[in-house]
């Protein structure tokens, strides 16, 4: 017998045109993955739930930054990225980007101010103003009075022209370095500090004064006591060296206090105008004062300088060429730390969810990167930022002083909150924008790129099918989620970024955001789906780009 009869070949090859063409049907979304590997499988819920009771743990006392158990769980990160043989991204040769945080801790006792022989009291007649840009030390000097101090070109304004300051203790009608009336952000964003602008402390201090002197308006005095007991707490750490702040701390401050009316009046007593015209809406413009009057103050401030970190890691990519570029991954560690309620029960934020789900699910991913015997073209980047908590200060570090070129990140997906889910029995008003056990919200998708929109959806539709909500890219949507998490400075850099977050609940920045309560089995889905879509951005014929109109706060707008 033939090995293959006449008919039953035919058969044979219609049988095959038919399975050709149902294969070339496939949708793409349908189609086998490059990272259909099996890799993502050794990211389980066991693995997840381990790591987090110990980044949630009590003992990490809420992760604050900085603190004693931030400090910790970085080096729990440093220590296992270490043992898998993950490489070291941060300064040289670790695993850590140190960020100096400077605080002024304020010593009132050793306070002083006099006008000639006229001595005043601290906290009732003035106090030094610490974290407004007050510098410390002893000063003793002529007055000069110089408006609201501010220099504008393109408005016009020059508090400082036709005085001599140099030498000299300068008053400014300010507080701190708030805003003339009419000028907005966006007016100094169209010119450059130092050249078209300058804030009033930092023109005095390059026109060669010693000191200054805020002096508020009126109604503002009203609220003295409110001011005082605000300003004078437990200092406030602030990262150094950071662009984003008011007053940058990695400049020279001058000896500064804050006066109320009555030293106000003393200032100014027999002078071409006295207080009430100084402390008016419209006031005058500057001039010298009476050249026998001096003043002296002394401001006791100790600076006080503690460091925290990002913590950095890198998987390299198998391409010669294209392990240059990055993939990256990014989360916060940090967490709001203890209660100050001394009679609470419960006084520890151990924040489970915000963000200790995002932190190990980073590590998971790591972990899981360095053991695939394969890897794809791109490398990939670990970023867990700290002091996102106190104001993005780790990506807004990060980004200001990369360890890696930020133009070879060709795309960002940042973790804020993954471990909690809504159960349907769930009636409490509180968790009604939490997203239910396969589902998630991905905000940030529509935003920017096309292509990373595409990807991320091919992705999931091919692989764990989670339901992917967008709600939160309406423009007109008032939580503005995208702008409030680590991934916003680098999409301000032009990076296509986008973040998953599964909403807000009853324990939101509360002490019941503990690991008990997170949703492991979920967790587990969505850690494996954003392998799965970085290995696809890794492994991808180019780098997504950014083909959308973009939102005015990532366009210089905002």
């Amino acid at each position: 017998m033939p090995l293959l009869s006449l008919p039953g070949f035919r058969l044979r090859i219609r049988l095959f045109l038919c399975l050709t063409a149902l294969l070339l049907s496939v949708p793409p979304s349908a189609a086998p993955l490059l990272a259909d590997t099996g890799i993502a499988k050794e990211i389980t819920a066991a693995q997840l739930r381990d790591y987090l009771y110990f980044v949630a743990s009590d003992e990490m006392e809420g992760r604050d930054t900085p603190s004693r158990g931030l400090d910790t769980t970085a080096k729990f990160l440093a220590t296992l990225l270490s043992r898998w043989g993950v490489k070291p991204g941060g300064e040289e040769g670790t695993y850590f980007q140190k960020i100096m945080l400077r605080a002024d801790r304020l010593t009132p006792e050793e306070c002083s101010a006099a006008l000639n022989d006229q001595k005043f009291a601290y906290g009732q007649d003035y106090f030094v103003p610490a974290g407004l840009g007050a510098g410390g030390g002893s000063v003793n000097a002529p007055v000069v009075y110089a408006g609201d101090g501010w220099l504008l070109k393109s408005q016009g304004r020059d508090a400082l022209k036709g005085l001599d300051v140099q030498g000299k203790i300068v008053v400014i009608r300010n507080y701190g370095s708030r805003l003339p009336k009419g000028v907005s952000e966006e007016t100094l964003r169209q010119g450059k500090e130092g050249e078209d602008w300058e804030r009033p402390a930092e023109y005095a201090r390059k026109r060669g004064a010693v000191g200054i002197v805020f002096l508020l308006s009126r109604e503002e005095m009203r609220e003295w006591d409110r001011l005082r007991r605000s300003l004078q707490g437990s200092p406030v750490p602030r990262p150094e060296r950071l662009s984003g702040s008011r007053e940058p701390e990695d400049r020279p401050r001058l000896p500064a206090i804050l006066i109320n009316e009555a030293m106000a009046r003393a200032l100014f007593a027999g002078e071409r105008a006295d207080a009430d015209s100084i402390l008016q809406e419209n006031p005058p413009e500057g001039f010298a004062l009476s050249a026998d009057k001096r003043l002296s103050f002394n401001a006791a401030l100790r600076i006080e300088r503690t460091p925290t970190s990002n913590v950095i890691a890198i998987v390299e990519g198998s391409d010669p060429k294209l392990k240059s570029e990055y993939v990256a991954l990014s989360c916060h560690y940090d967490h709001v730390g203890v209660s100050r309620r001394q009679t609470a029960s419960d006084r520890i934020f151990n924040g489970a969810d915000d963000n200790g789900s995002g932190t190990v699910t980073l590590l998971a991913v790591a972990e899981a990167m360095a053991k695939a015997k394969k890897r794809p073209k791109r490398s990939f980047l670990f970023i867990w930022h700290t002091g996102e908590e106190k104001g993005l200060w780790g990506s807004q570090y990060f980004t200001r002083y990369p360890t890696v070129p930020l133009d070879k990140i060709t795309a960002l997906i940042n973790i804020d909150m993954i471990g909690r889910s809504r159960k349907p029995d769930d009636n409490n008003p509180r968790n009604r924008d939490l997203s239910g056990p396969d589902e998630v919200y991905v905000i940030g998708a529509t935003l920017m790129s096309s292509e990373l929109e595409r990807l991320c959806k091919s992705v999931n539709d091919g692989y764990l099918k989670l339901r992917y909500n967008y709600r939160y890219d309406d423009p007109k949507d008032p939580e503005r989620f995208f702008f409030r998490s680590d991934h916003f400075y680098y999409a301000q850099k032009g990076i296509p970024a986008l973040f998953y977050f599964n909403g807000v609940h009853e324990d939101y920045h509360g002490v019941g955001d503990e690991p008990q309560k997170i949703d492991y089995a979920r967790m587990e889905k969505i850690a494996r789906t954003i392998f799965r879509t970085l290995w696809e951005l890794a492994q991808a014929k180019s780098r997504p780009k950014v083909d959308k109109k973009l939102p005015p706060e990532l366009t210089g707008g905002g």
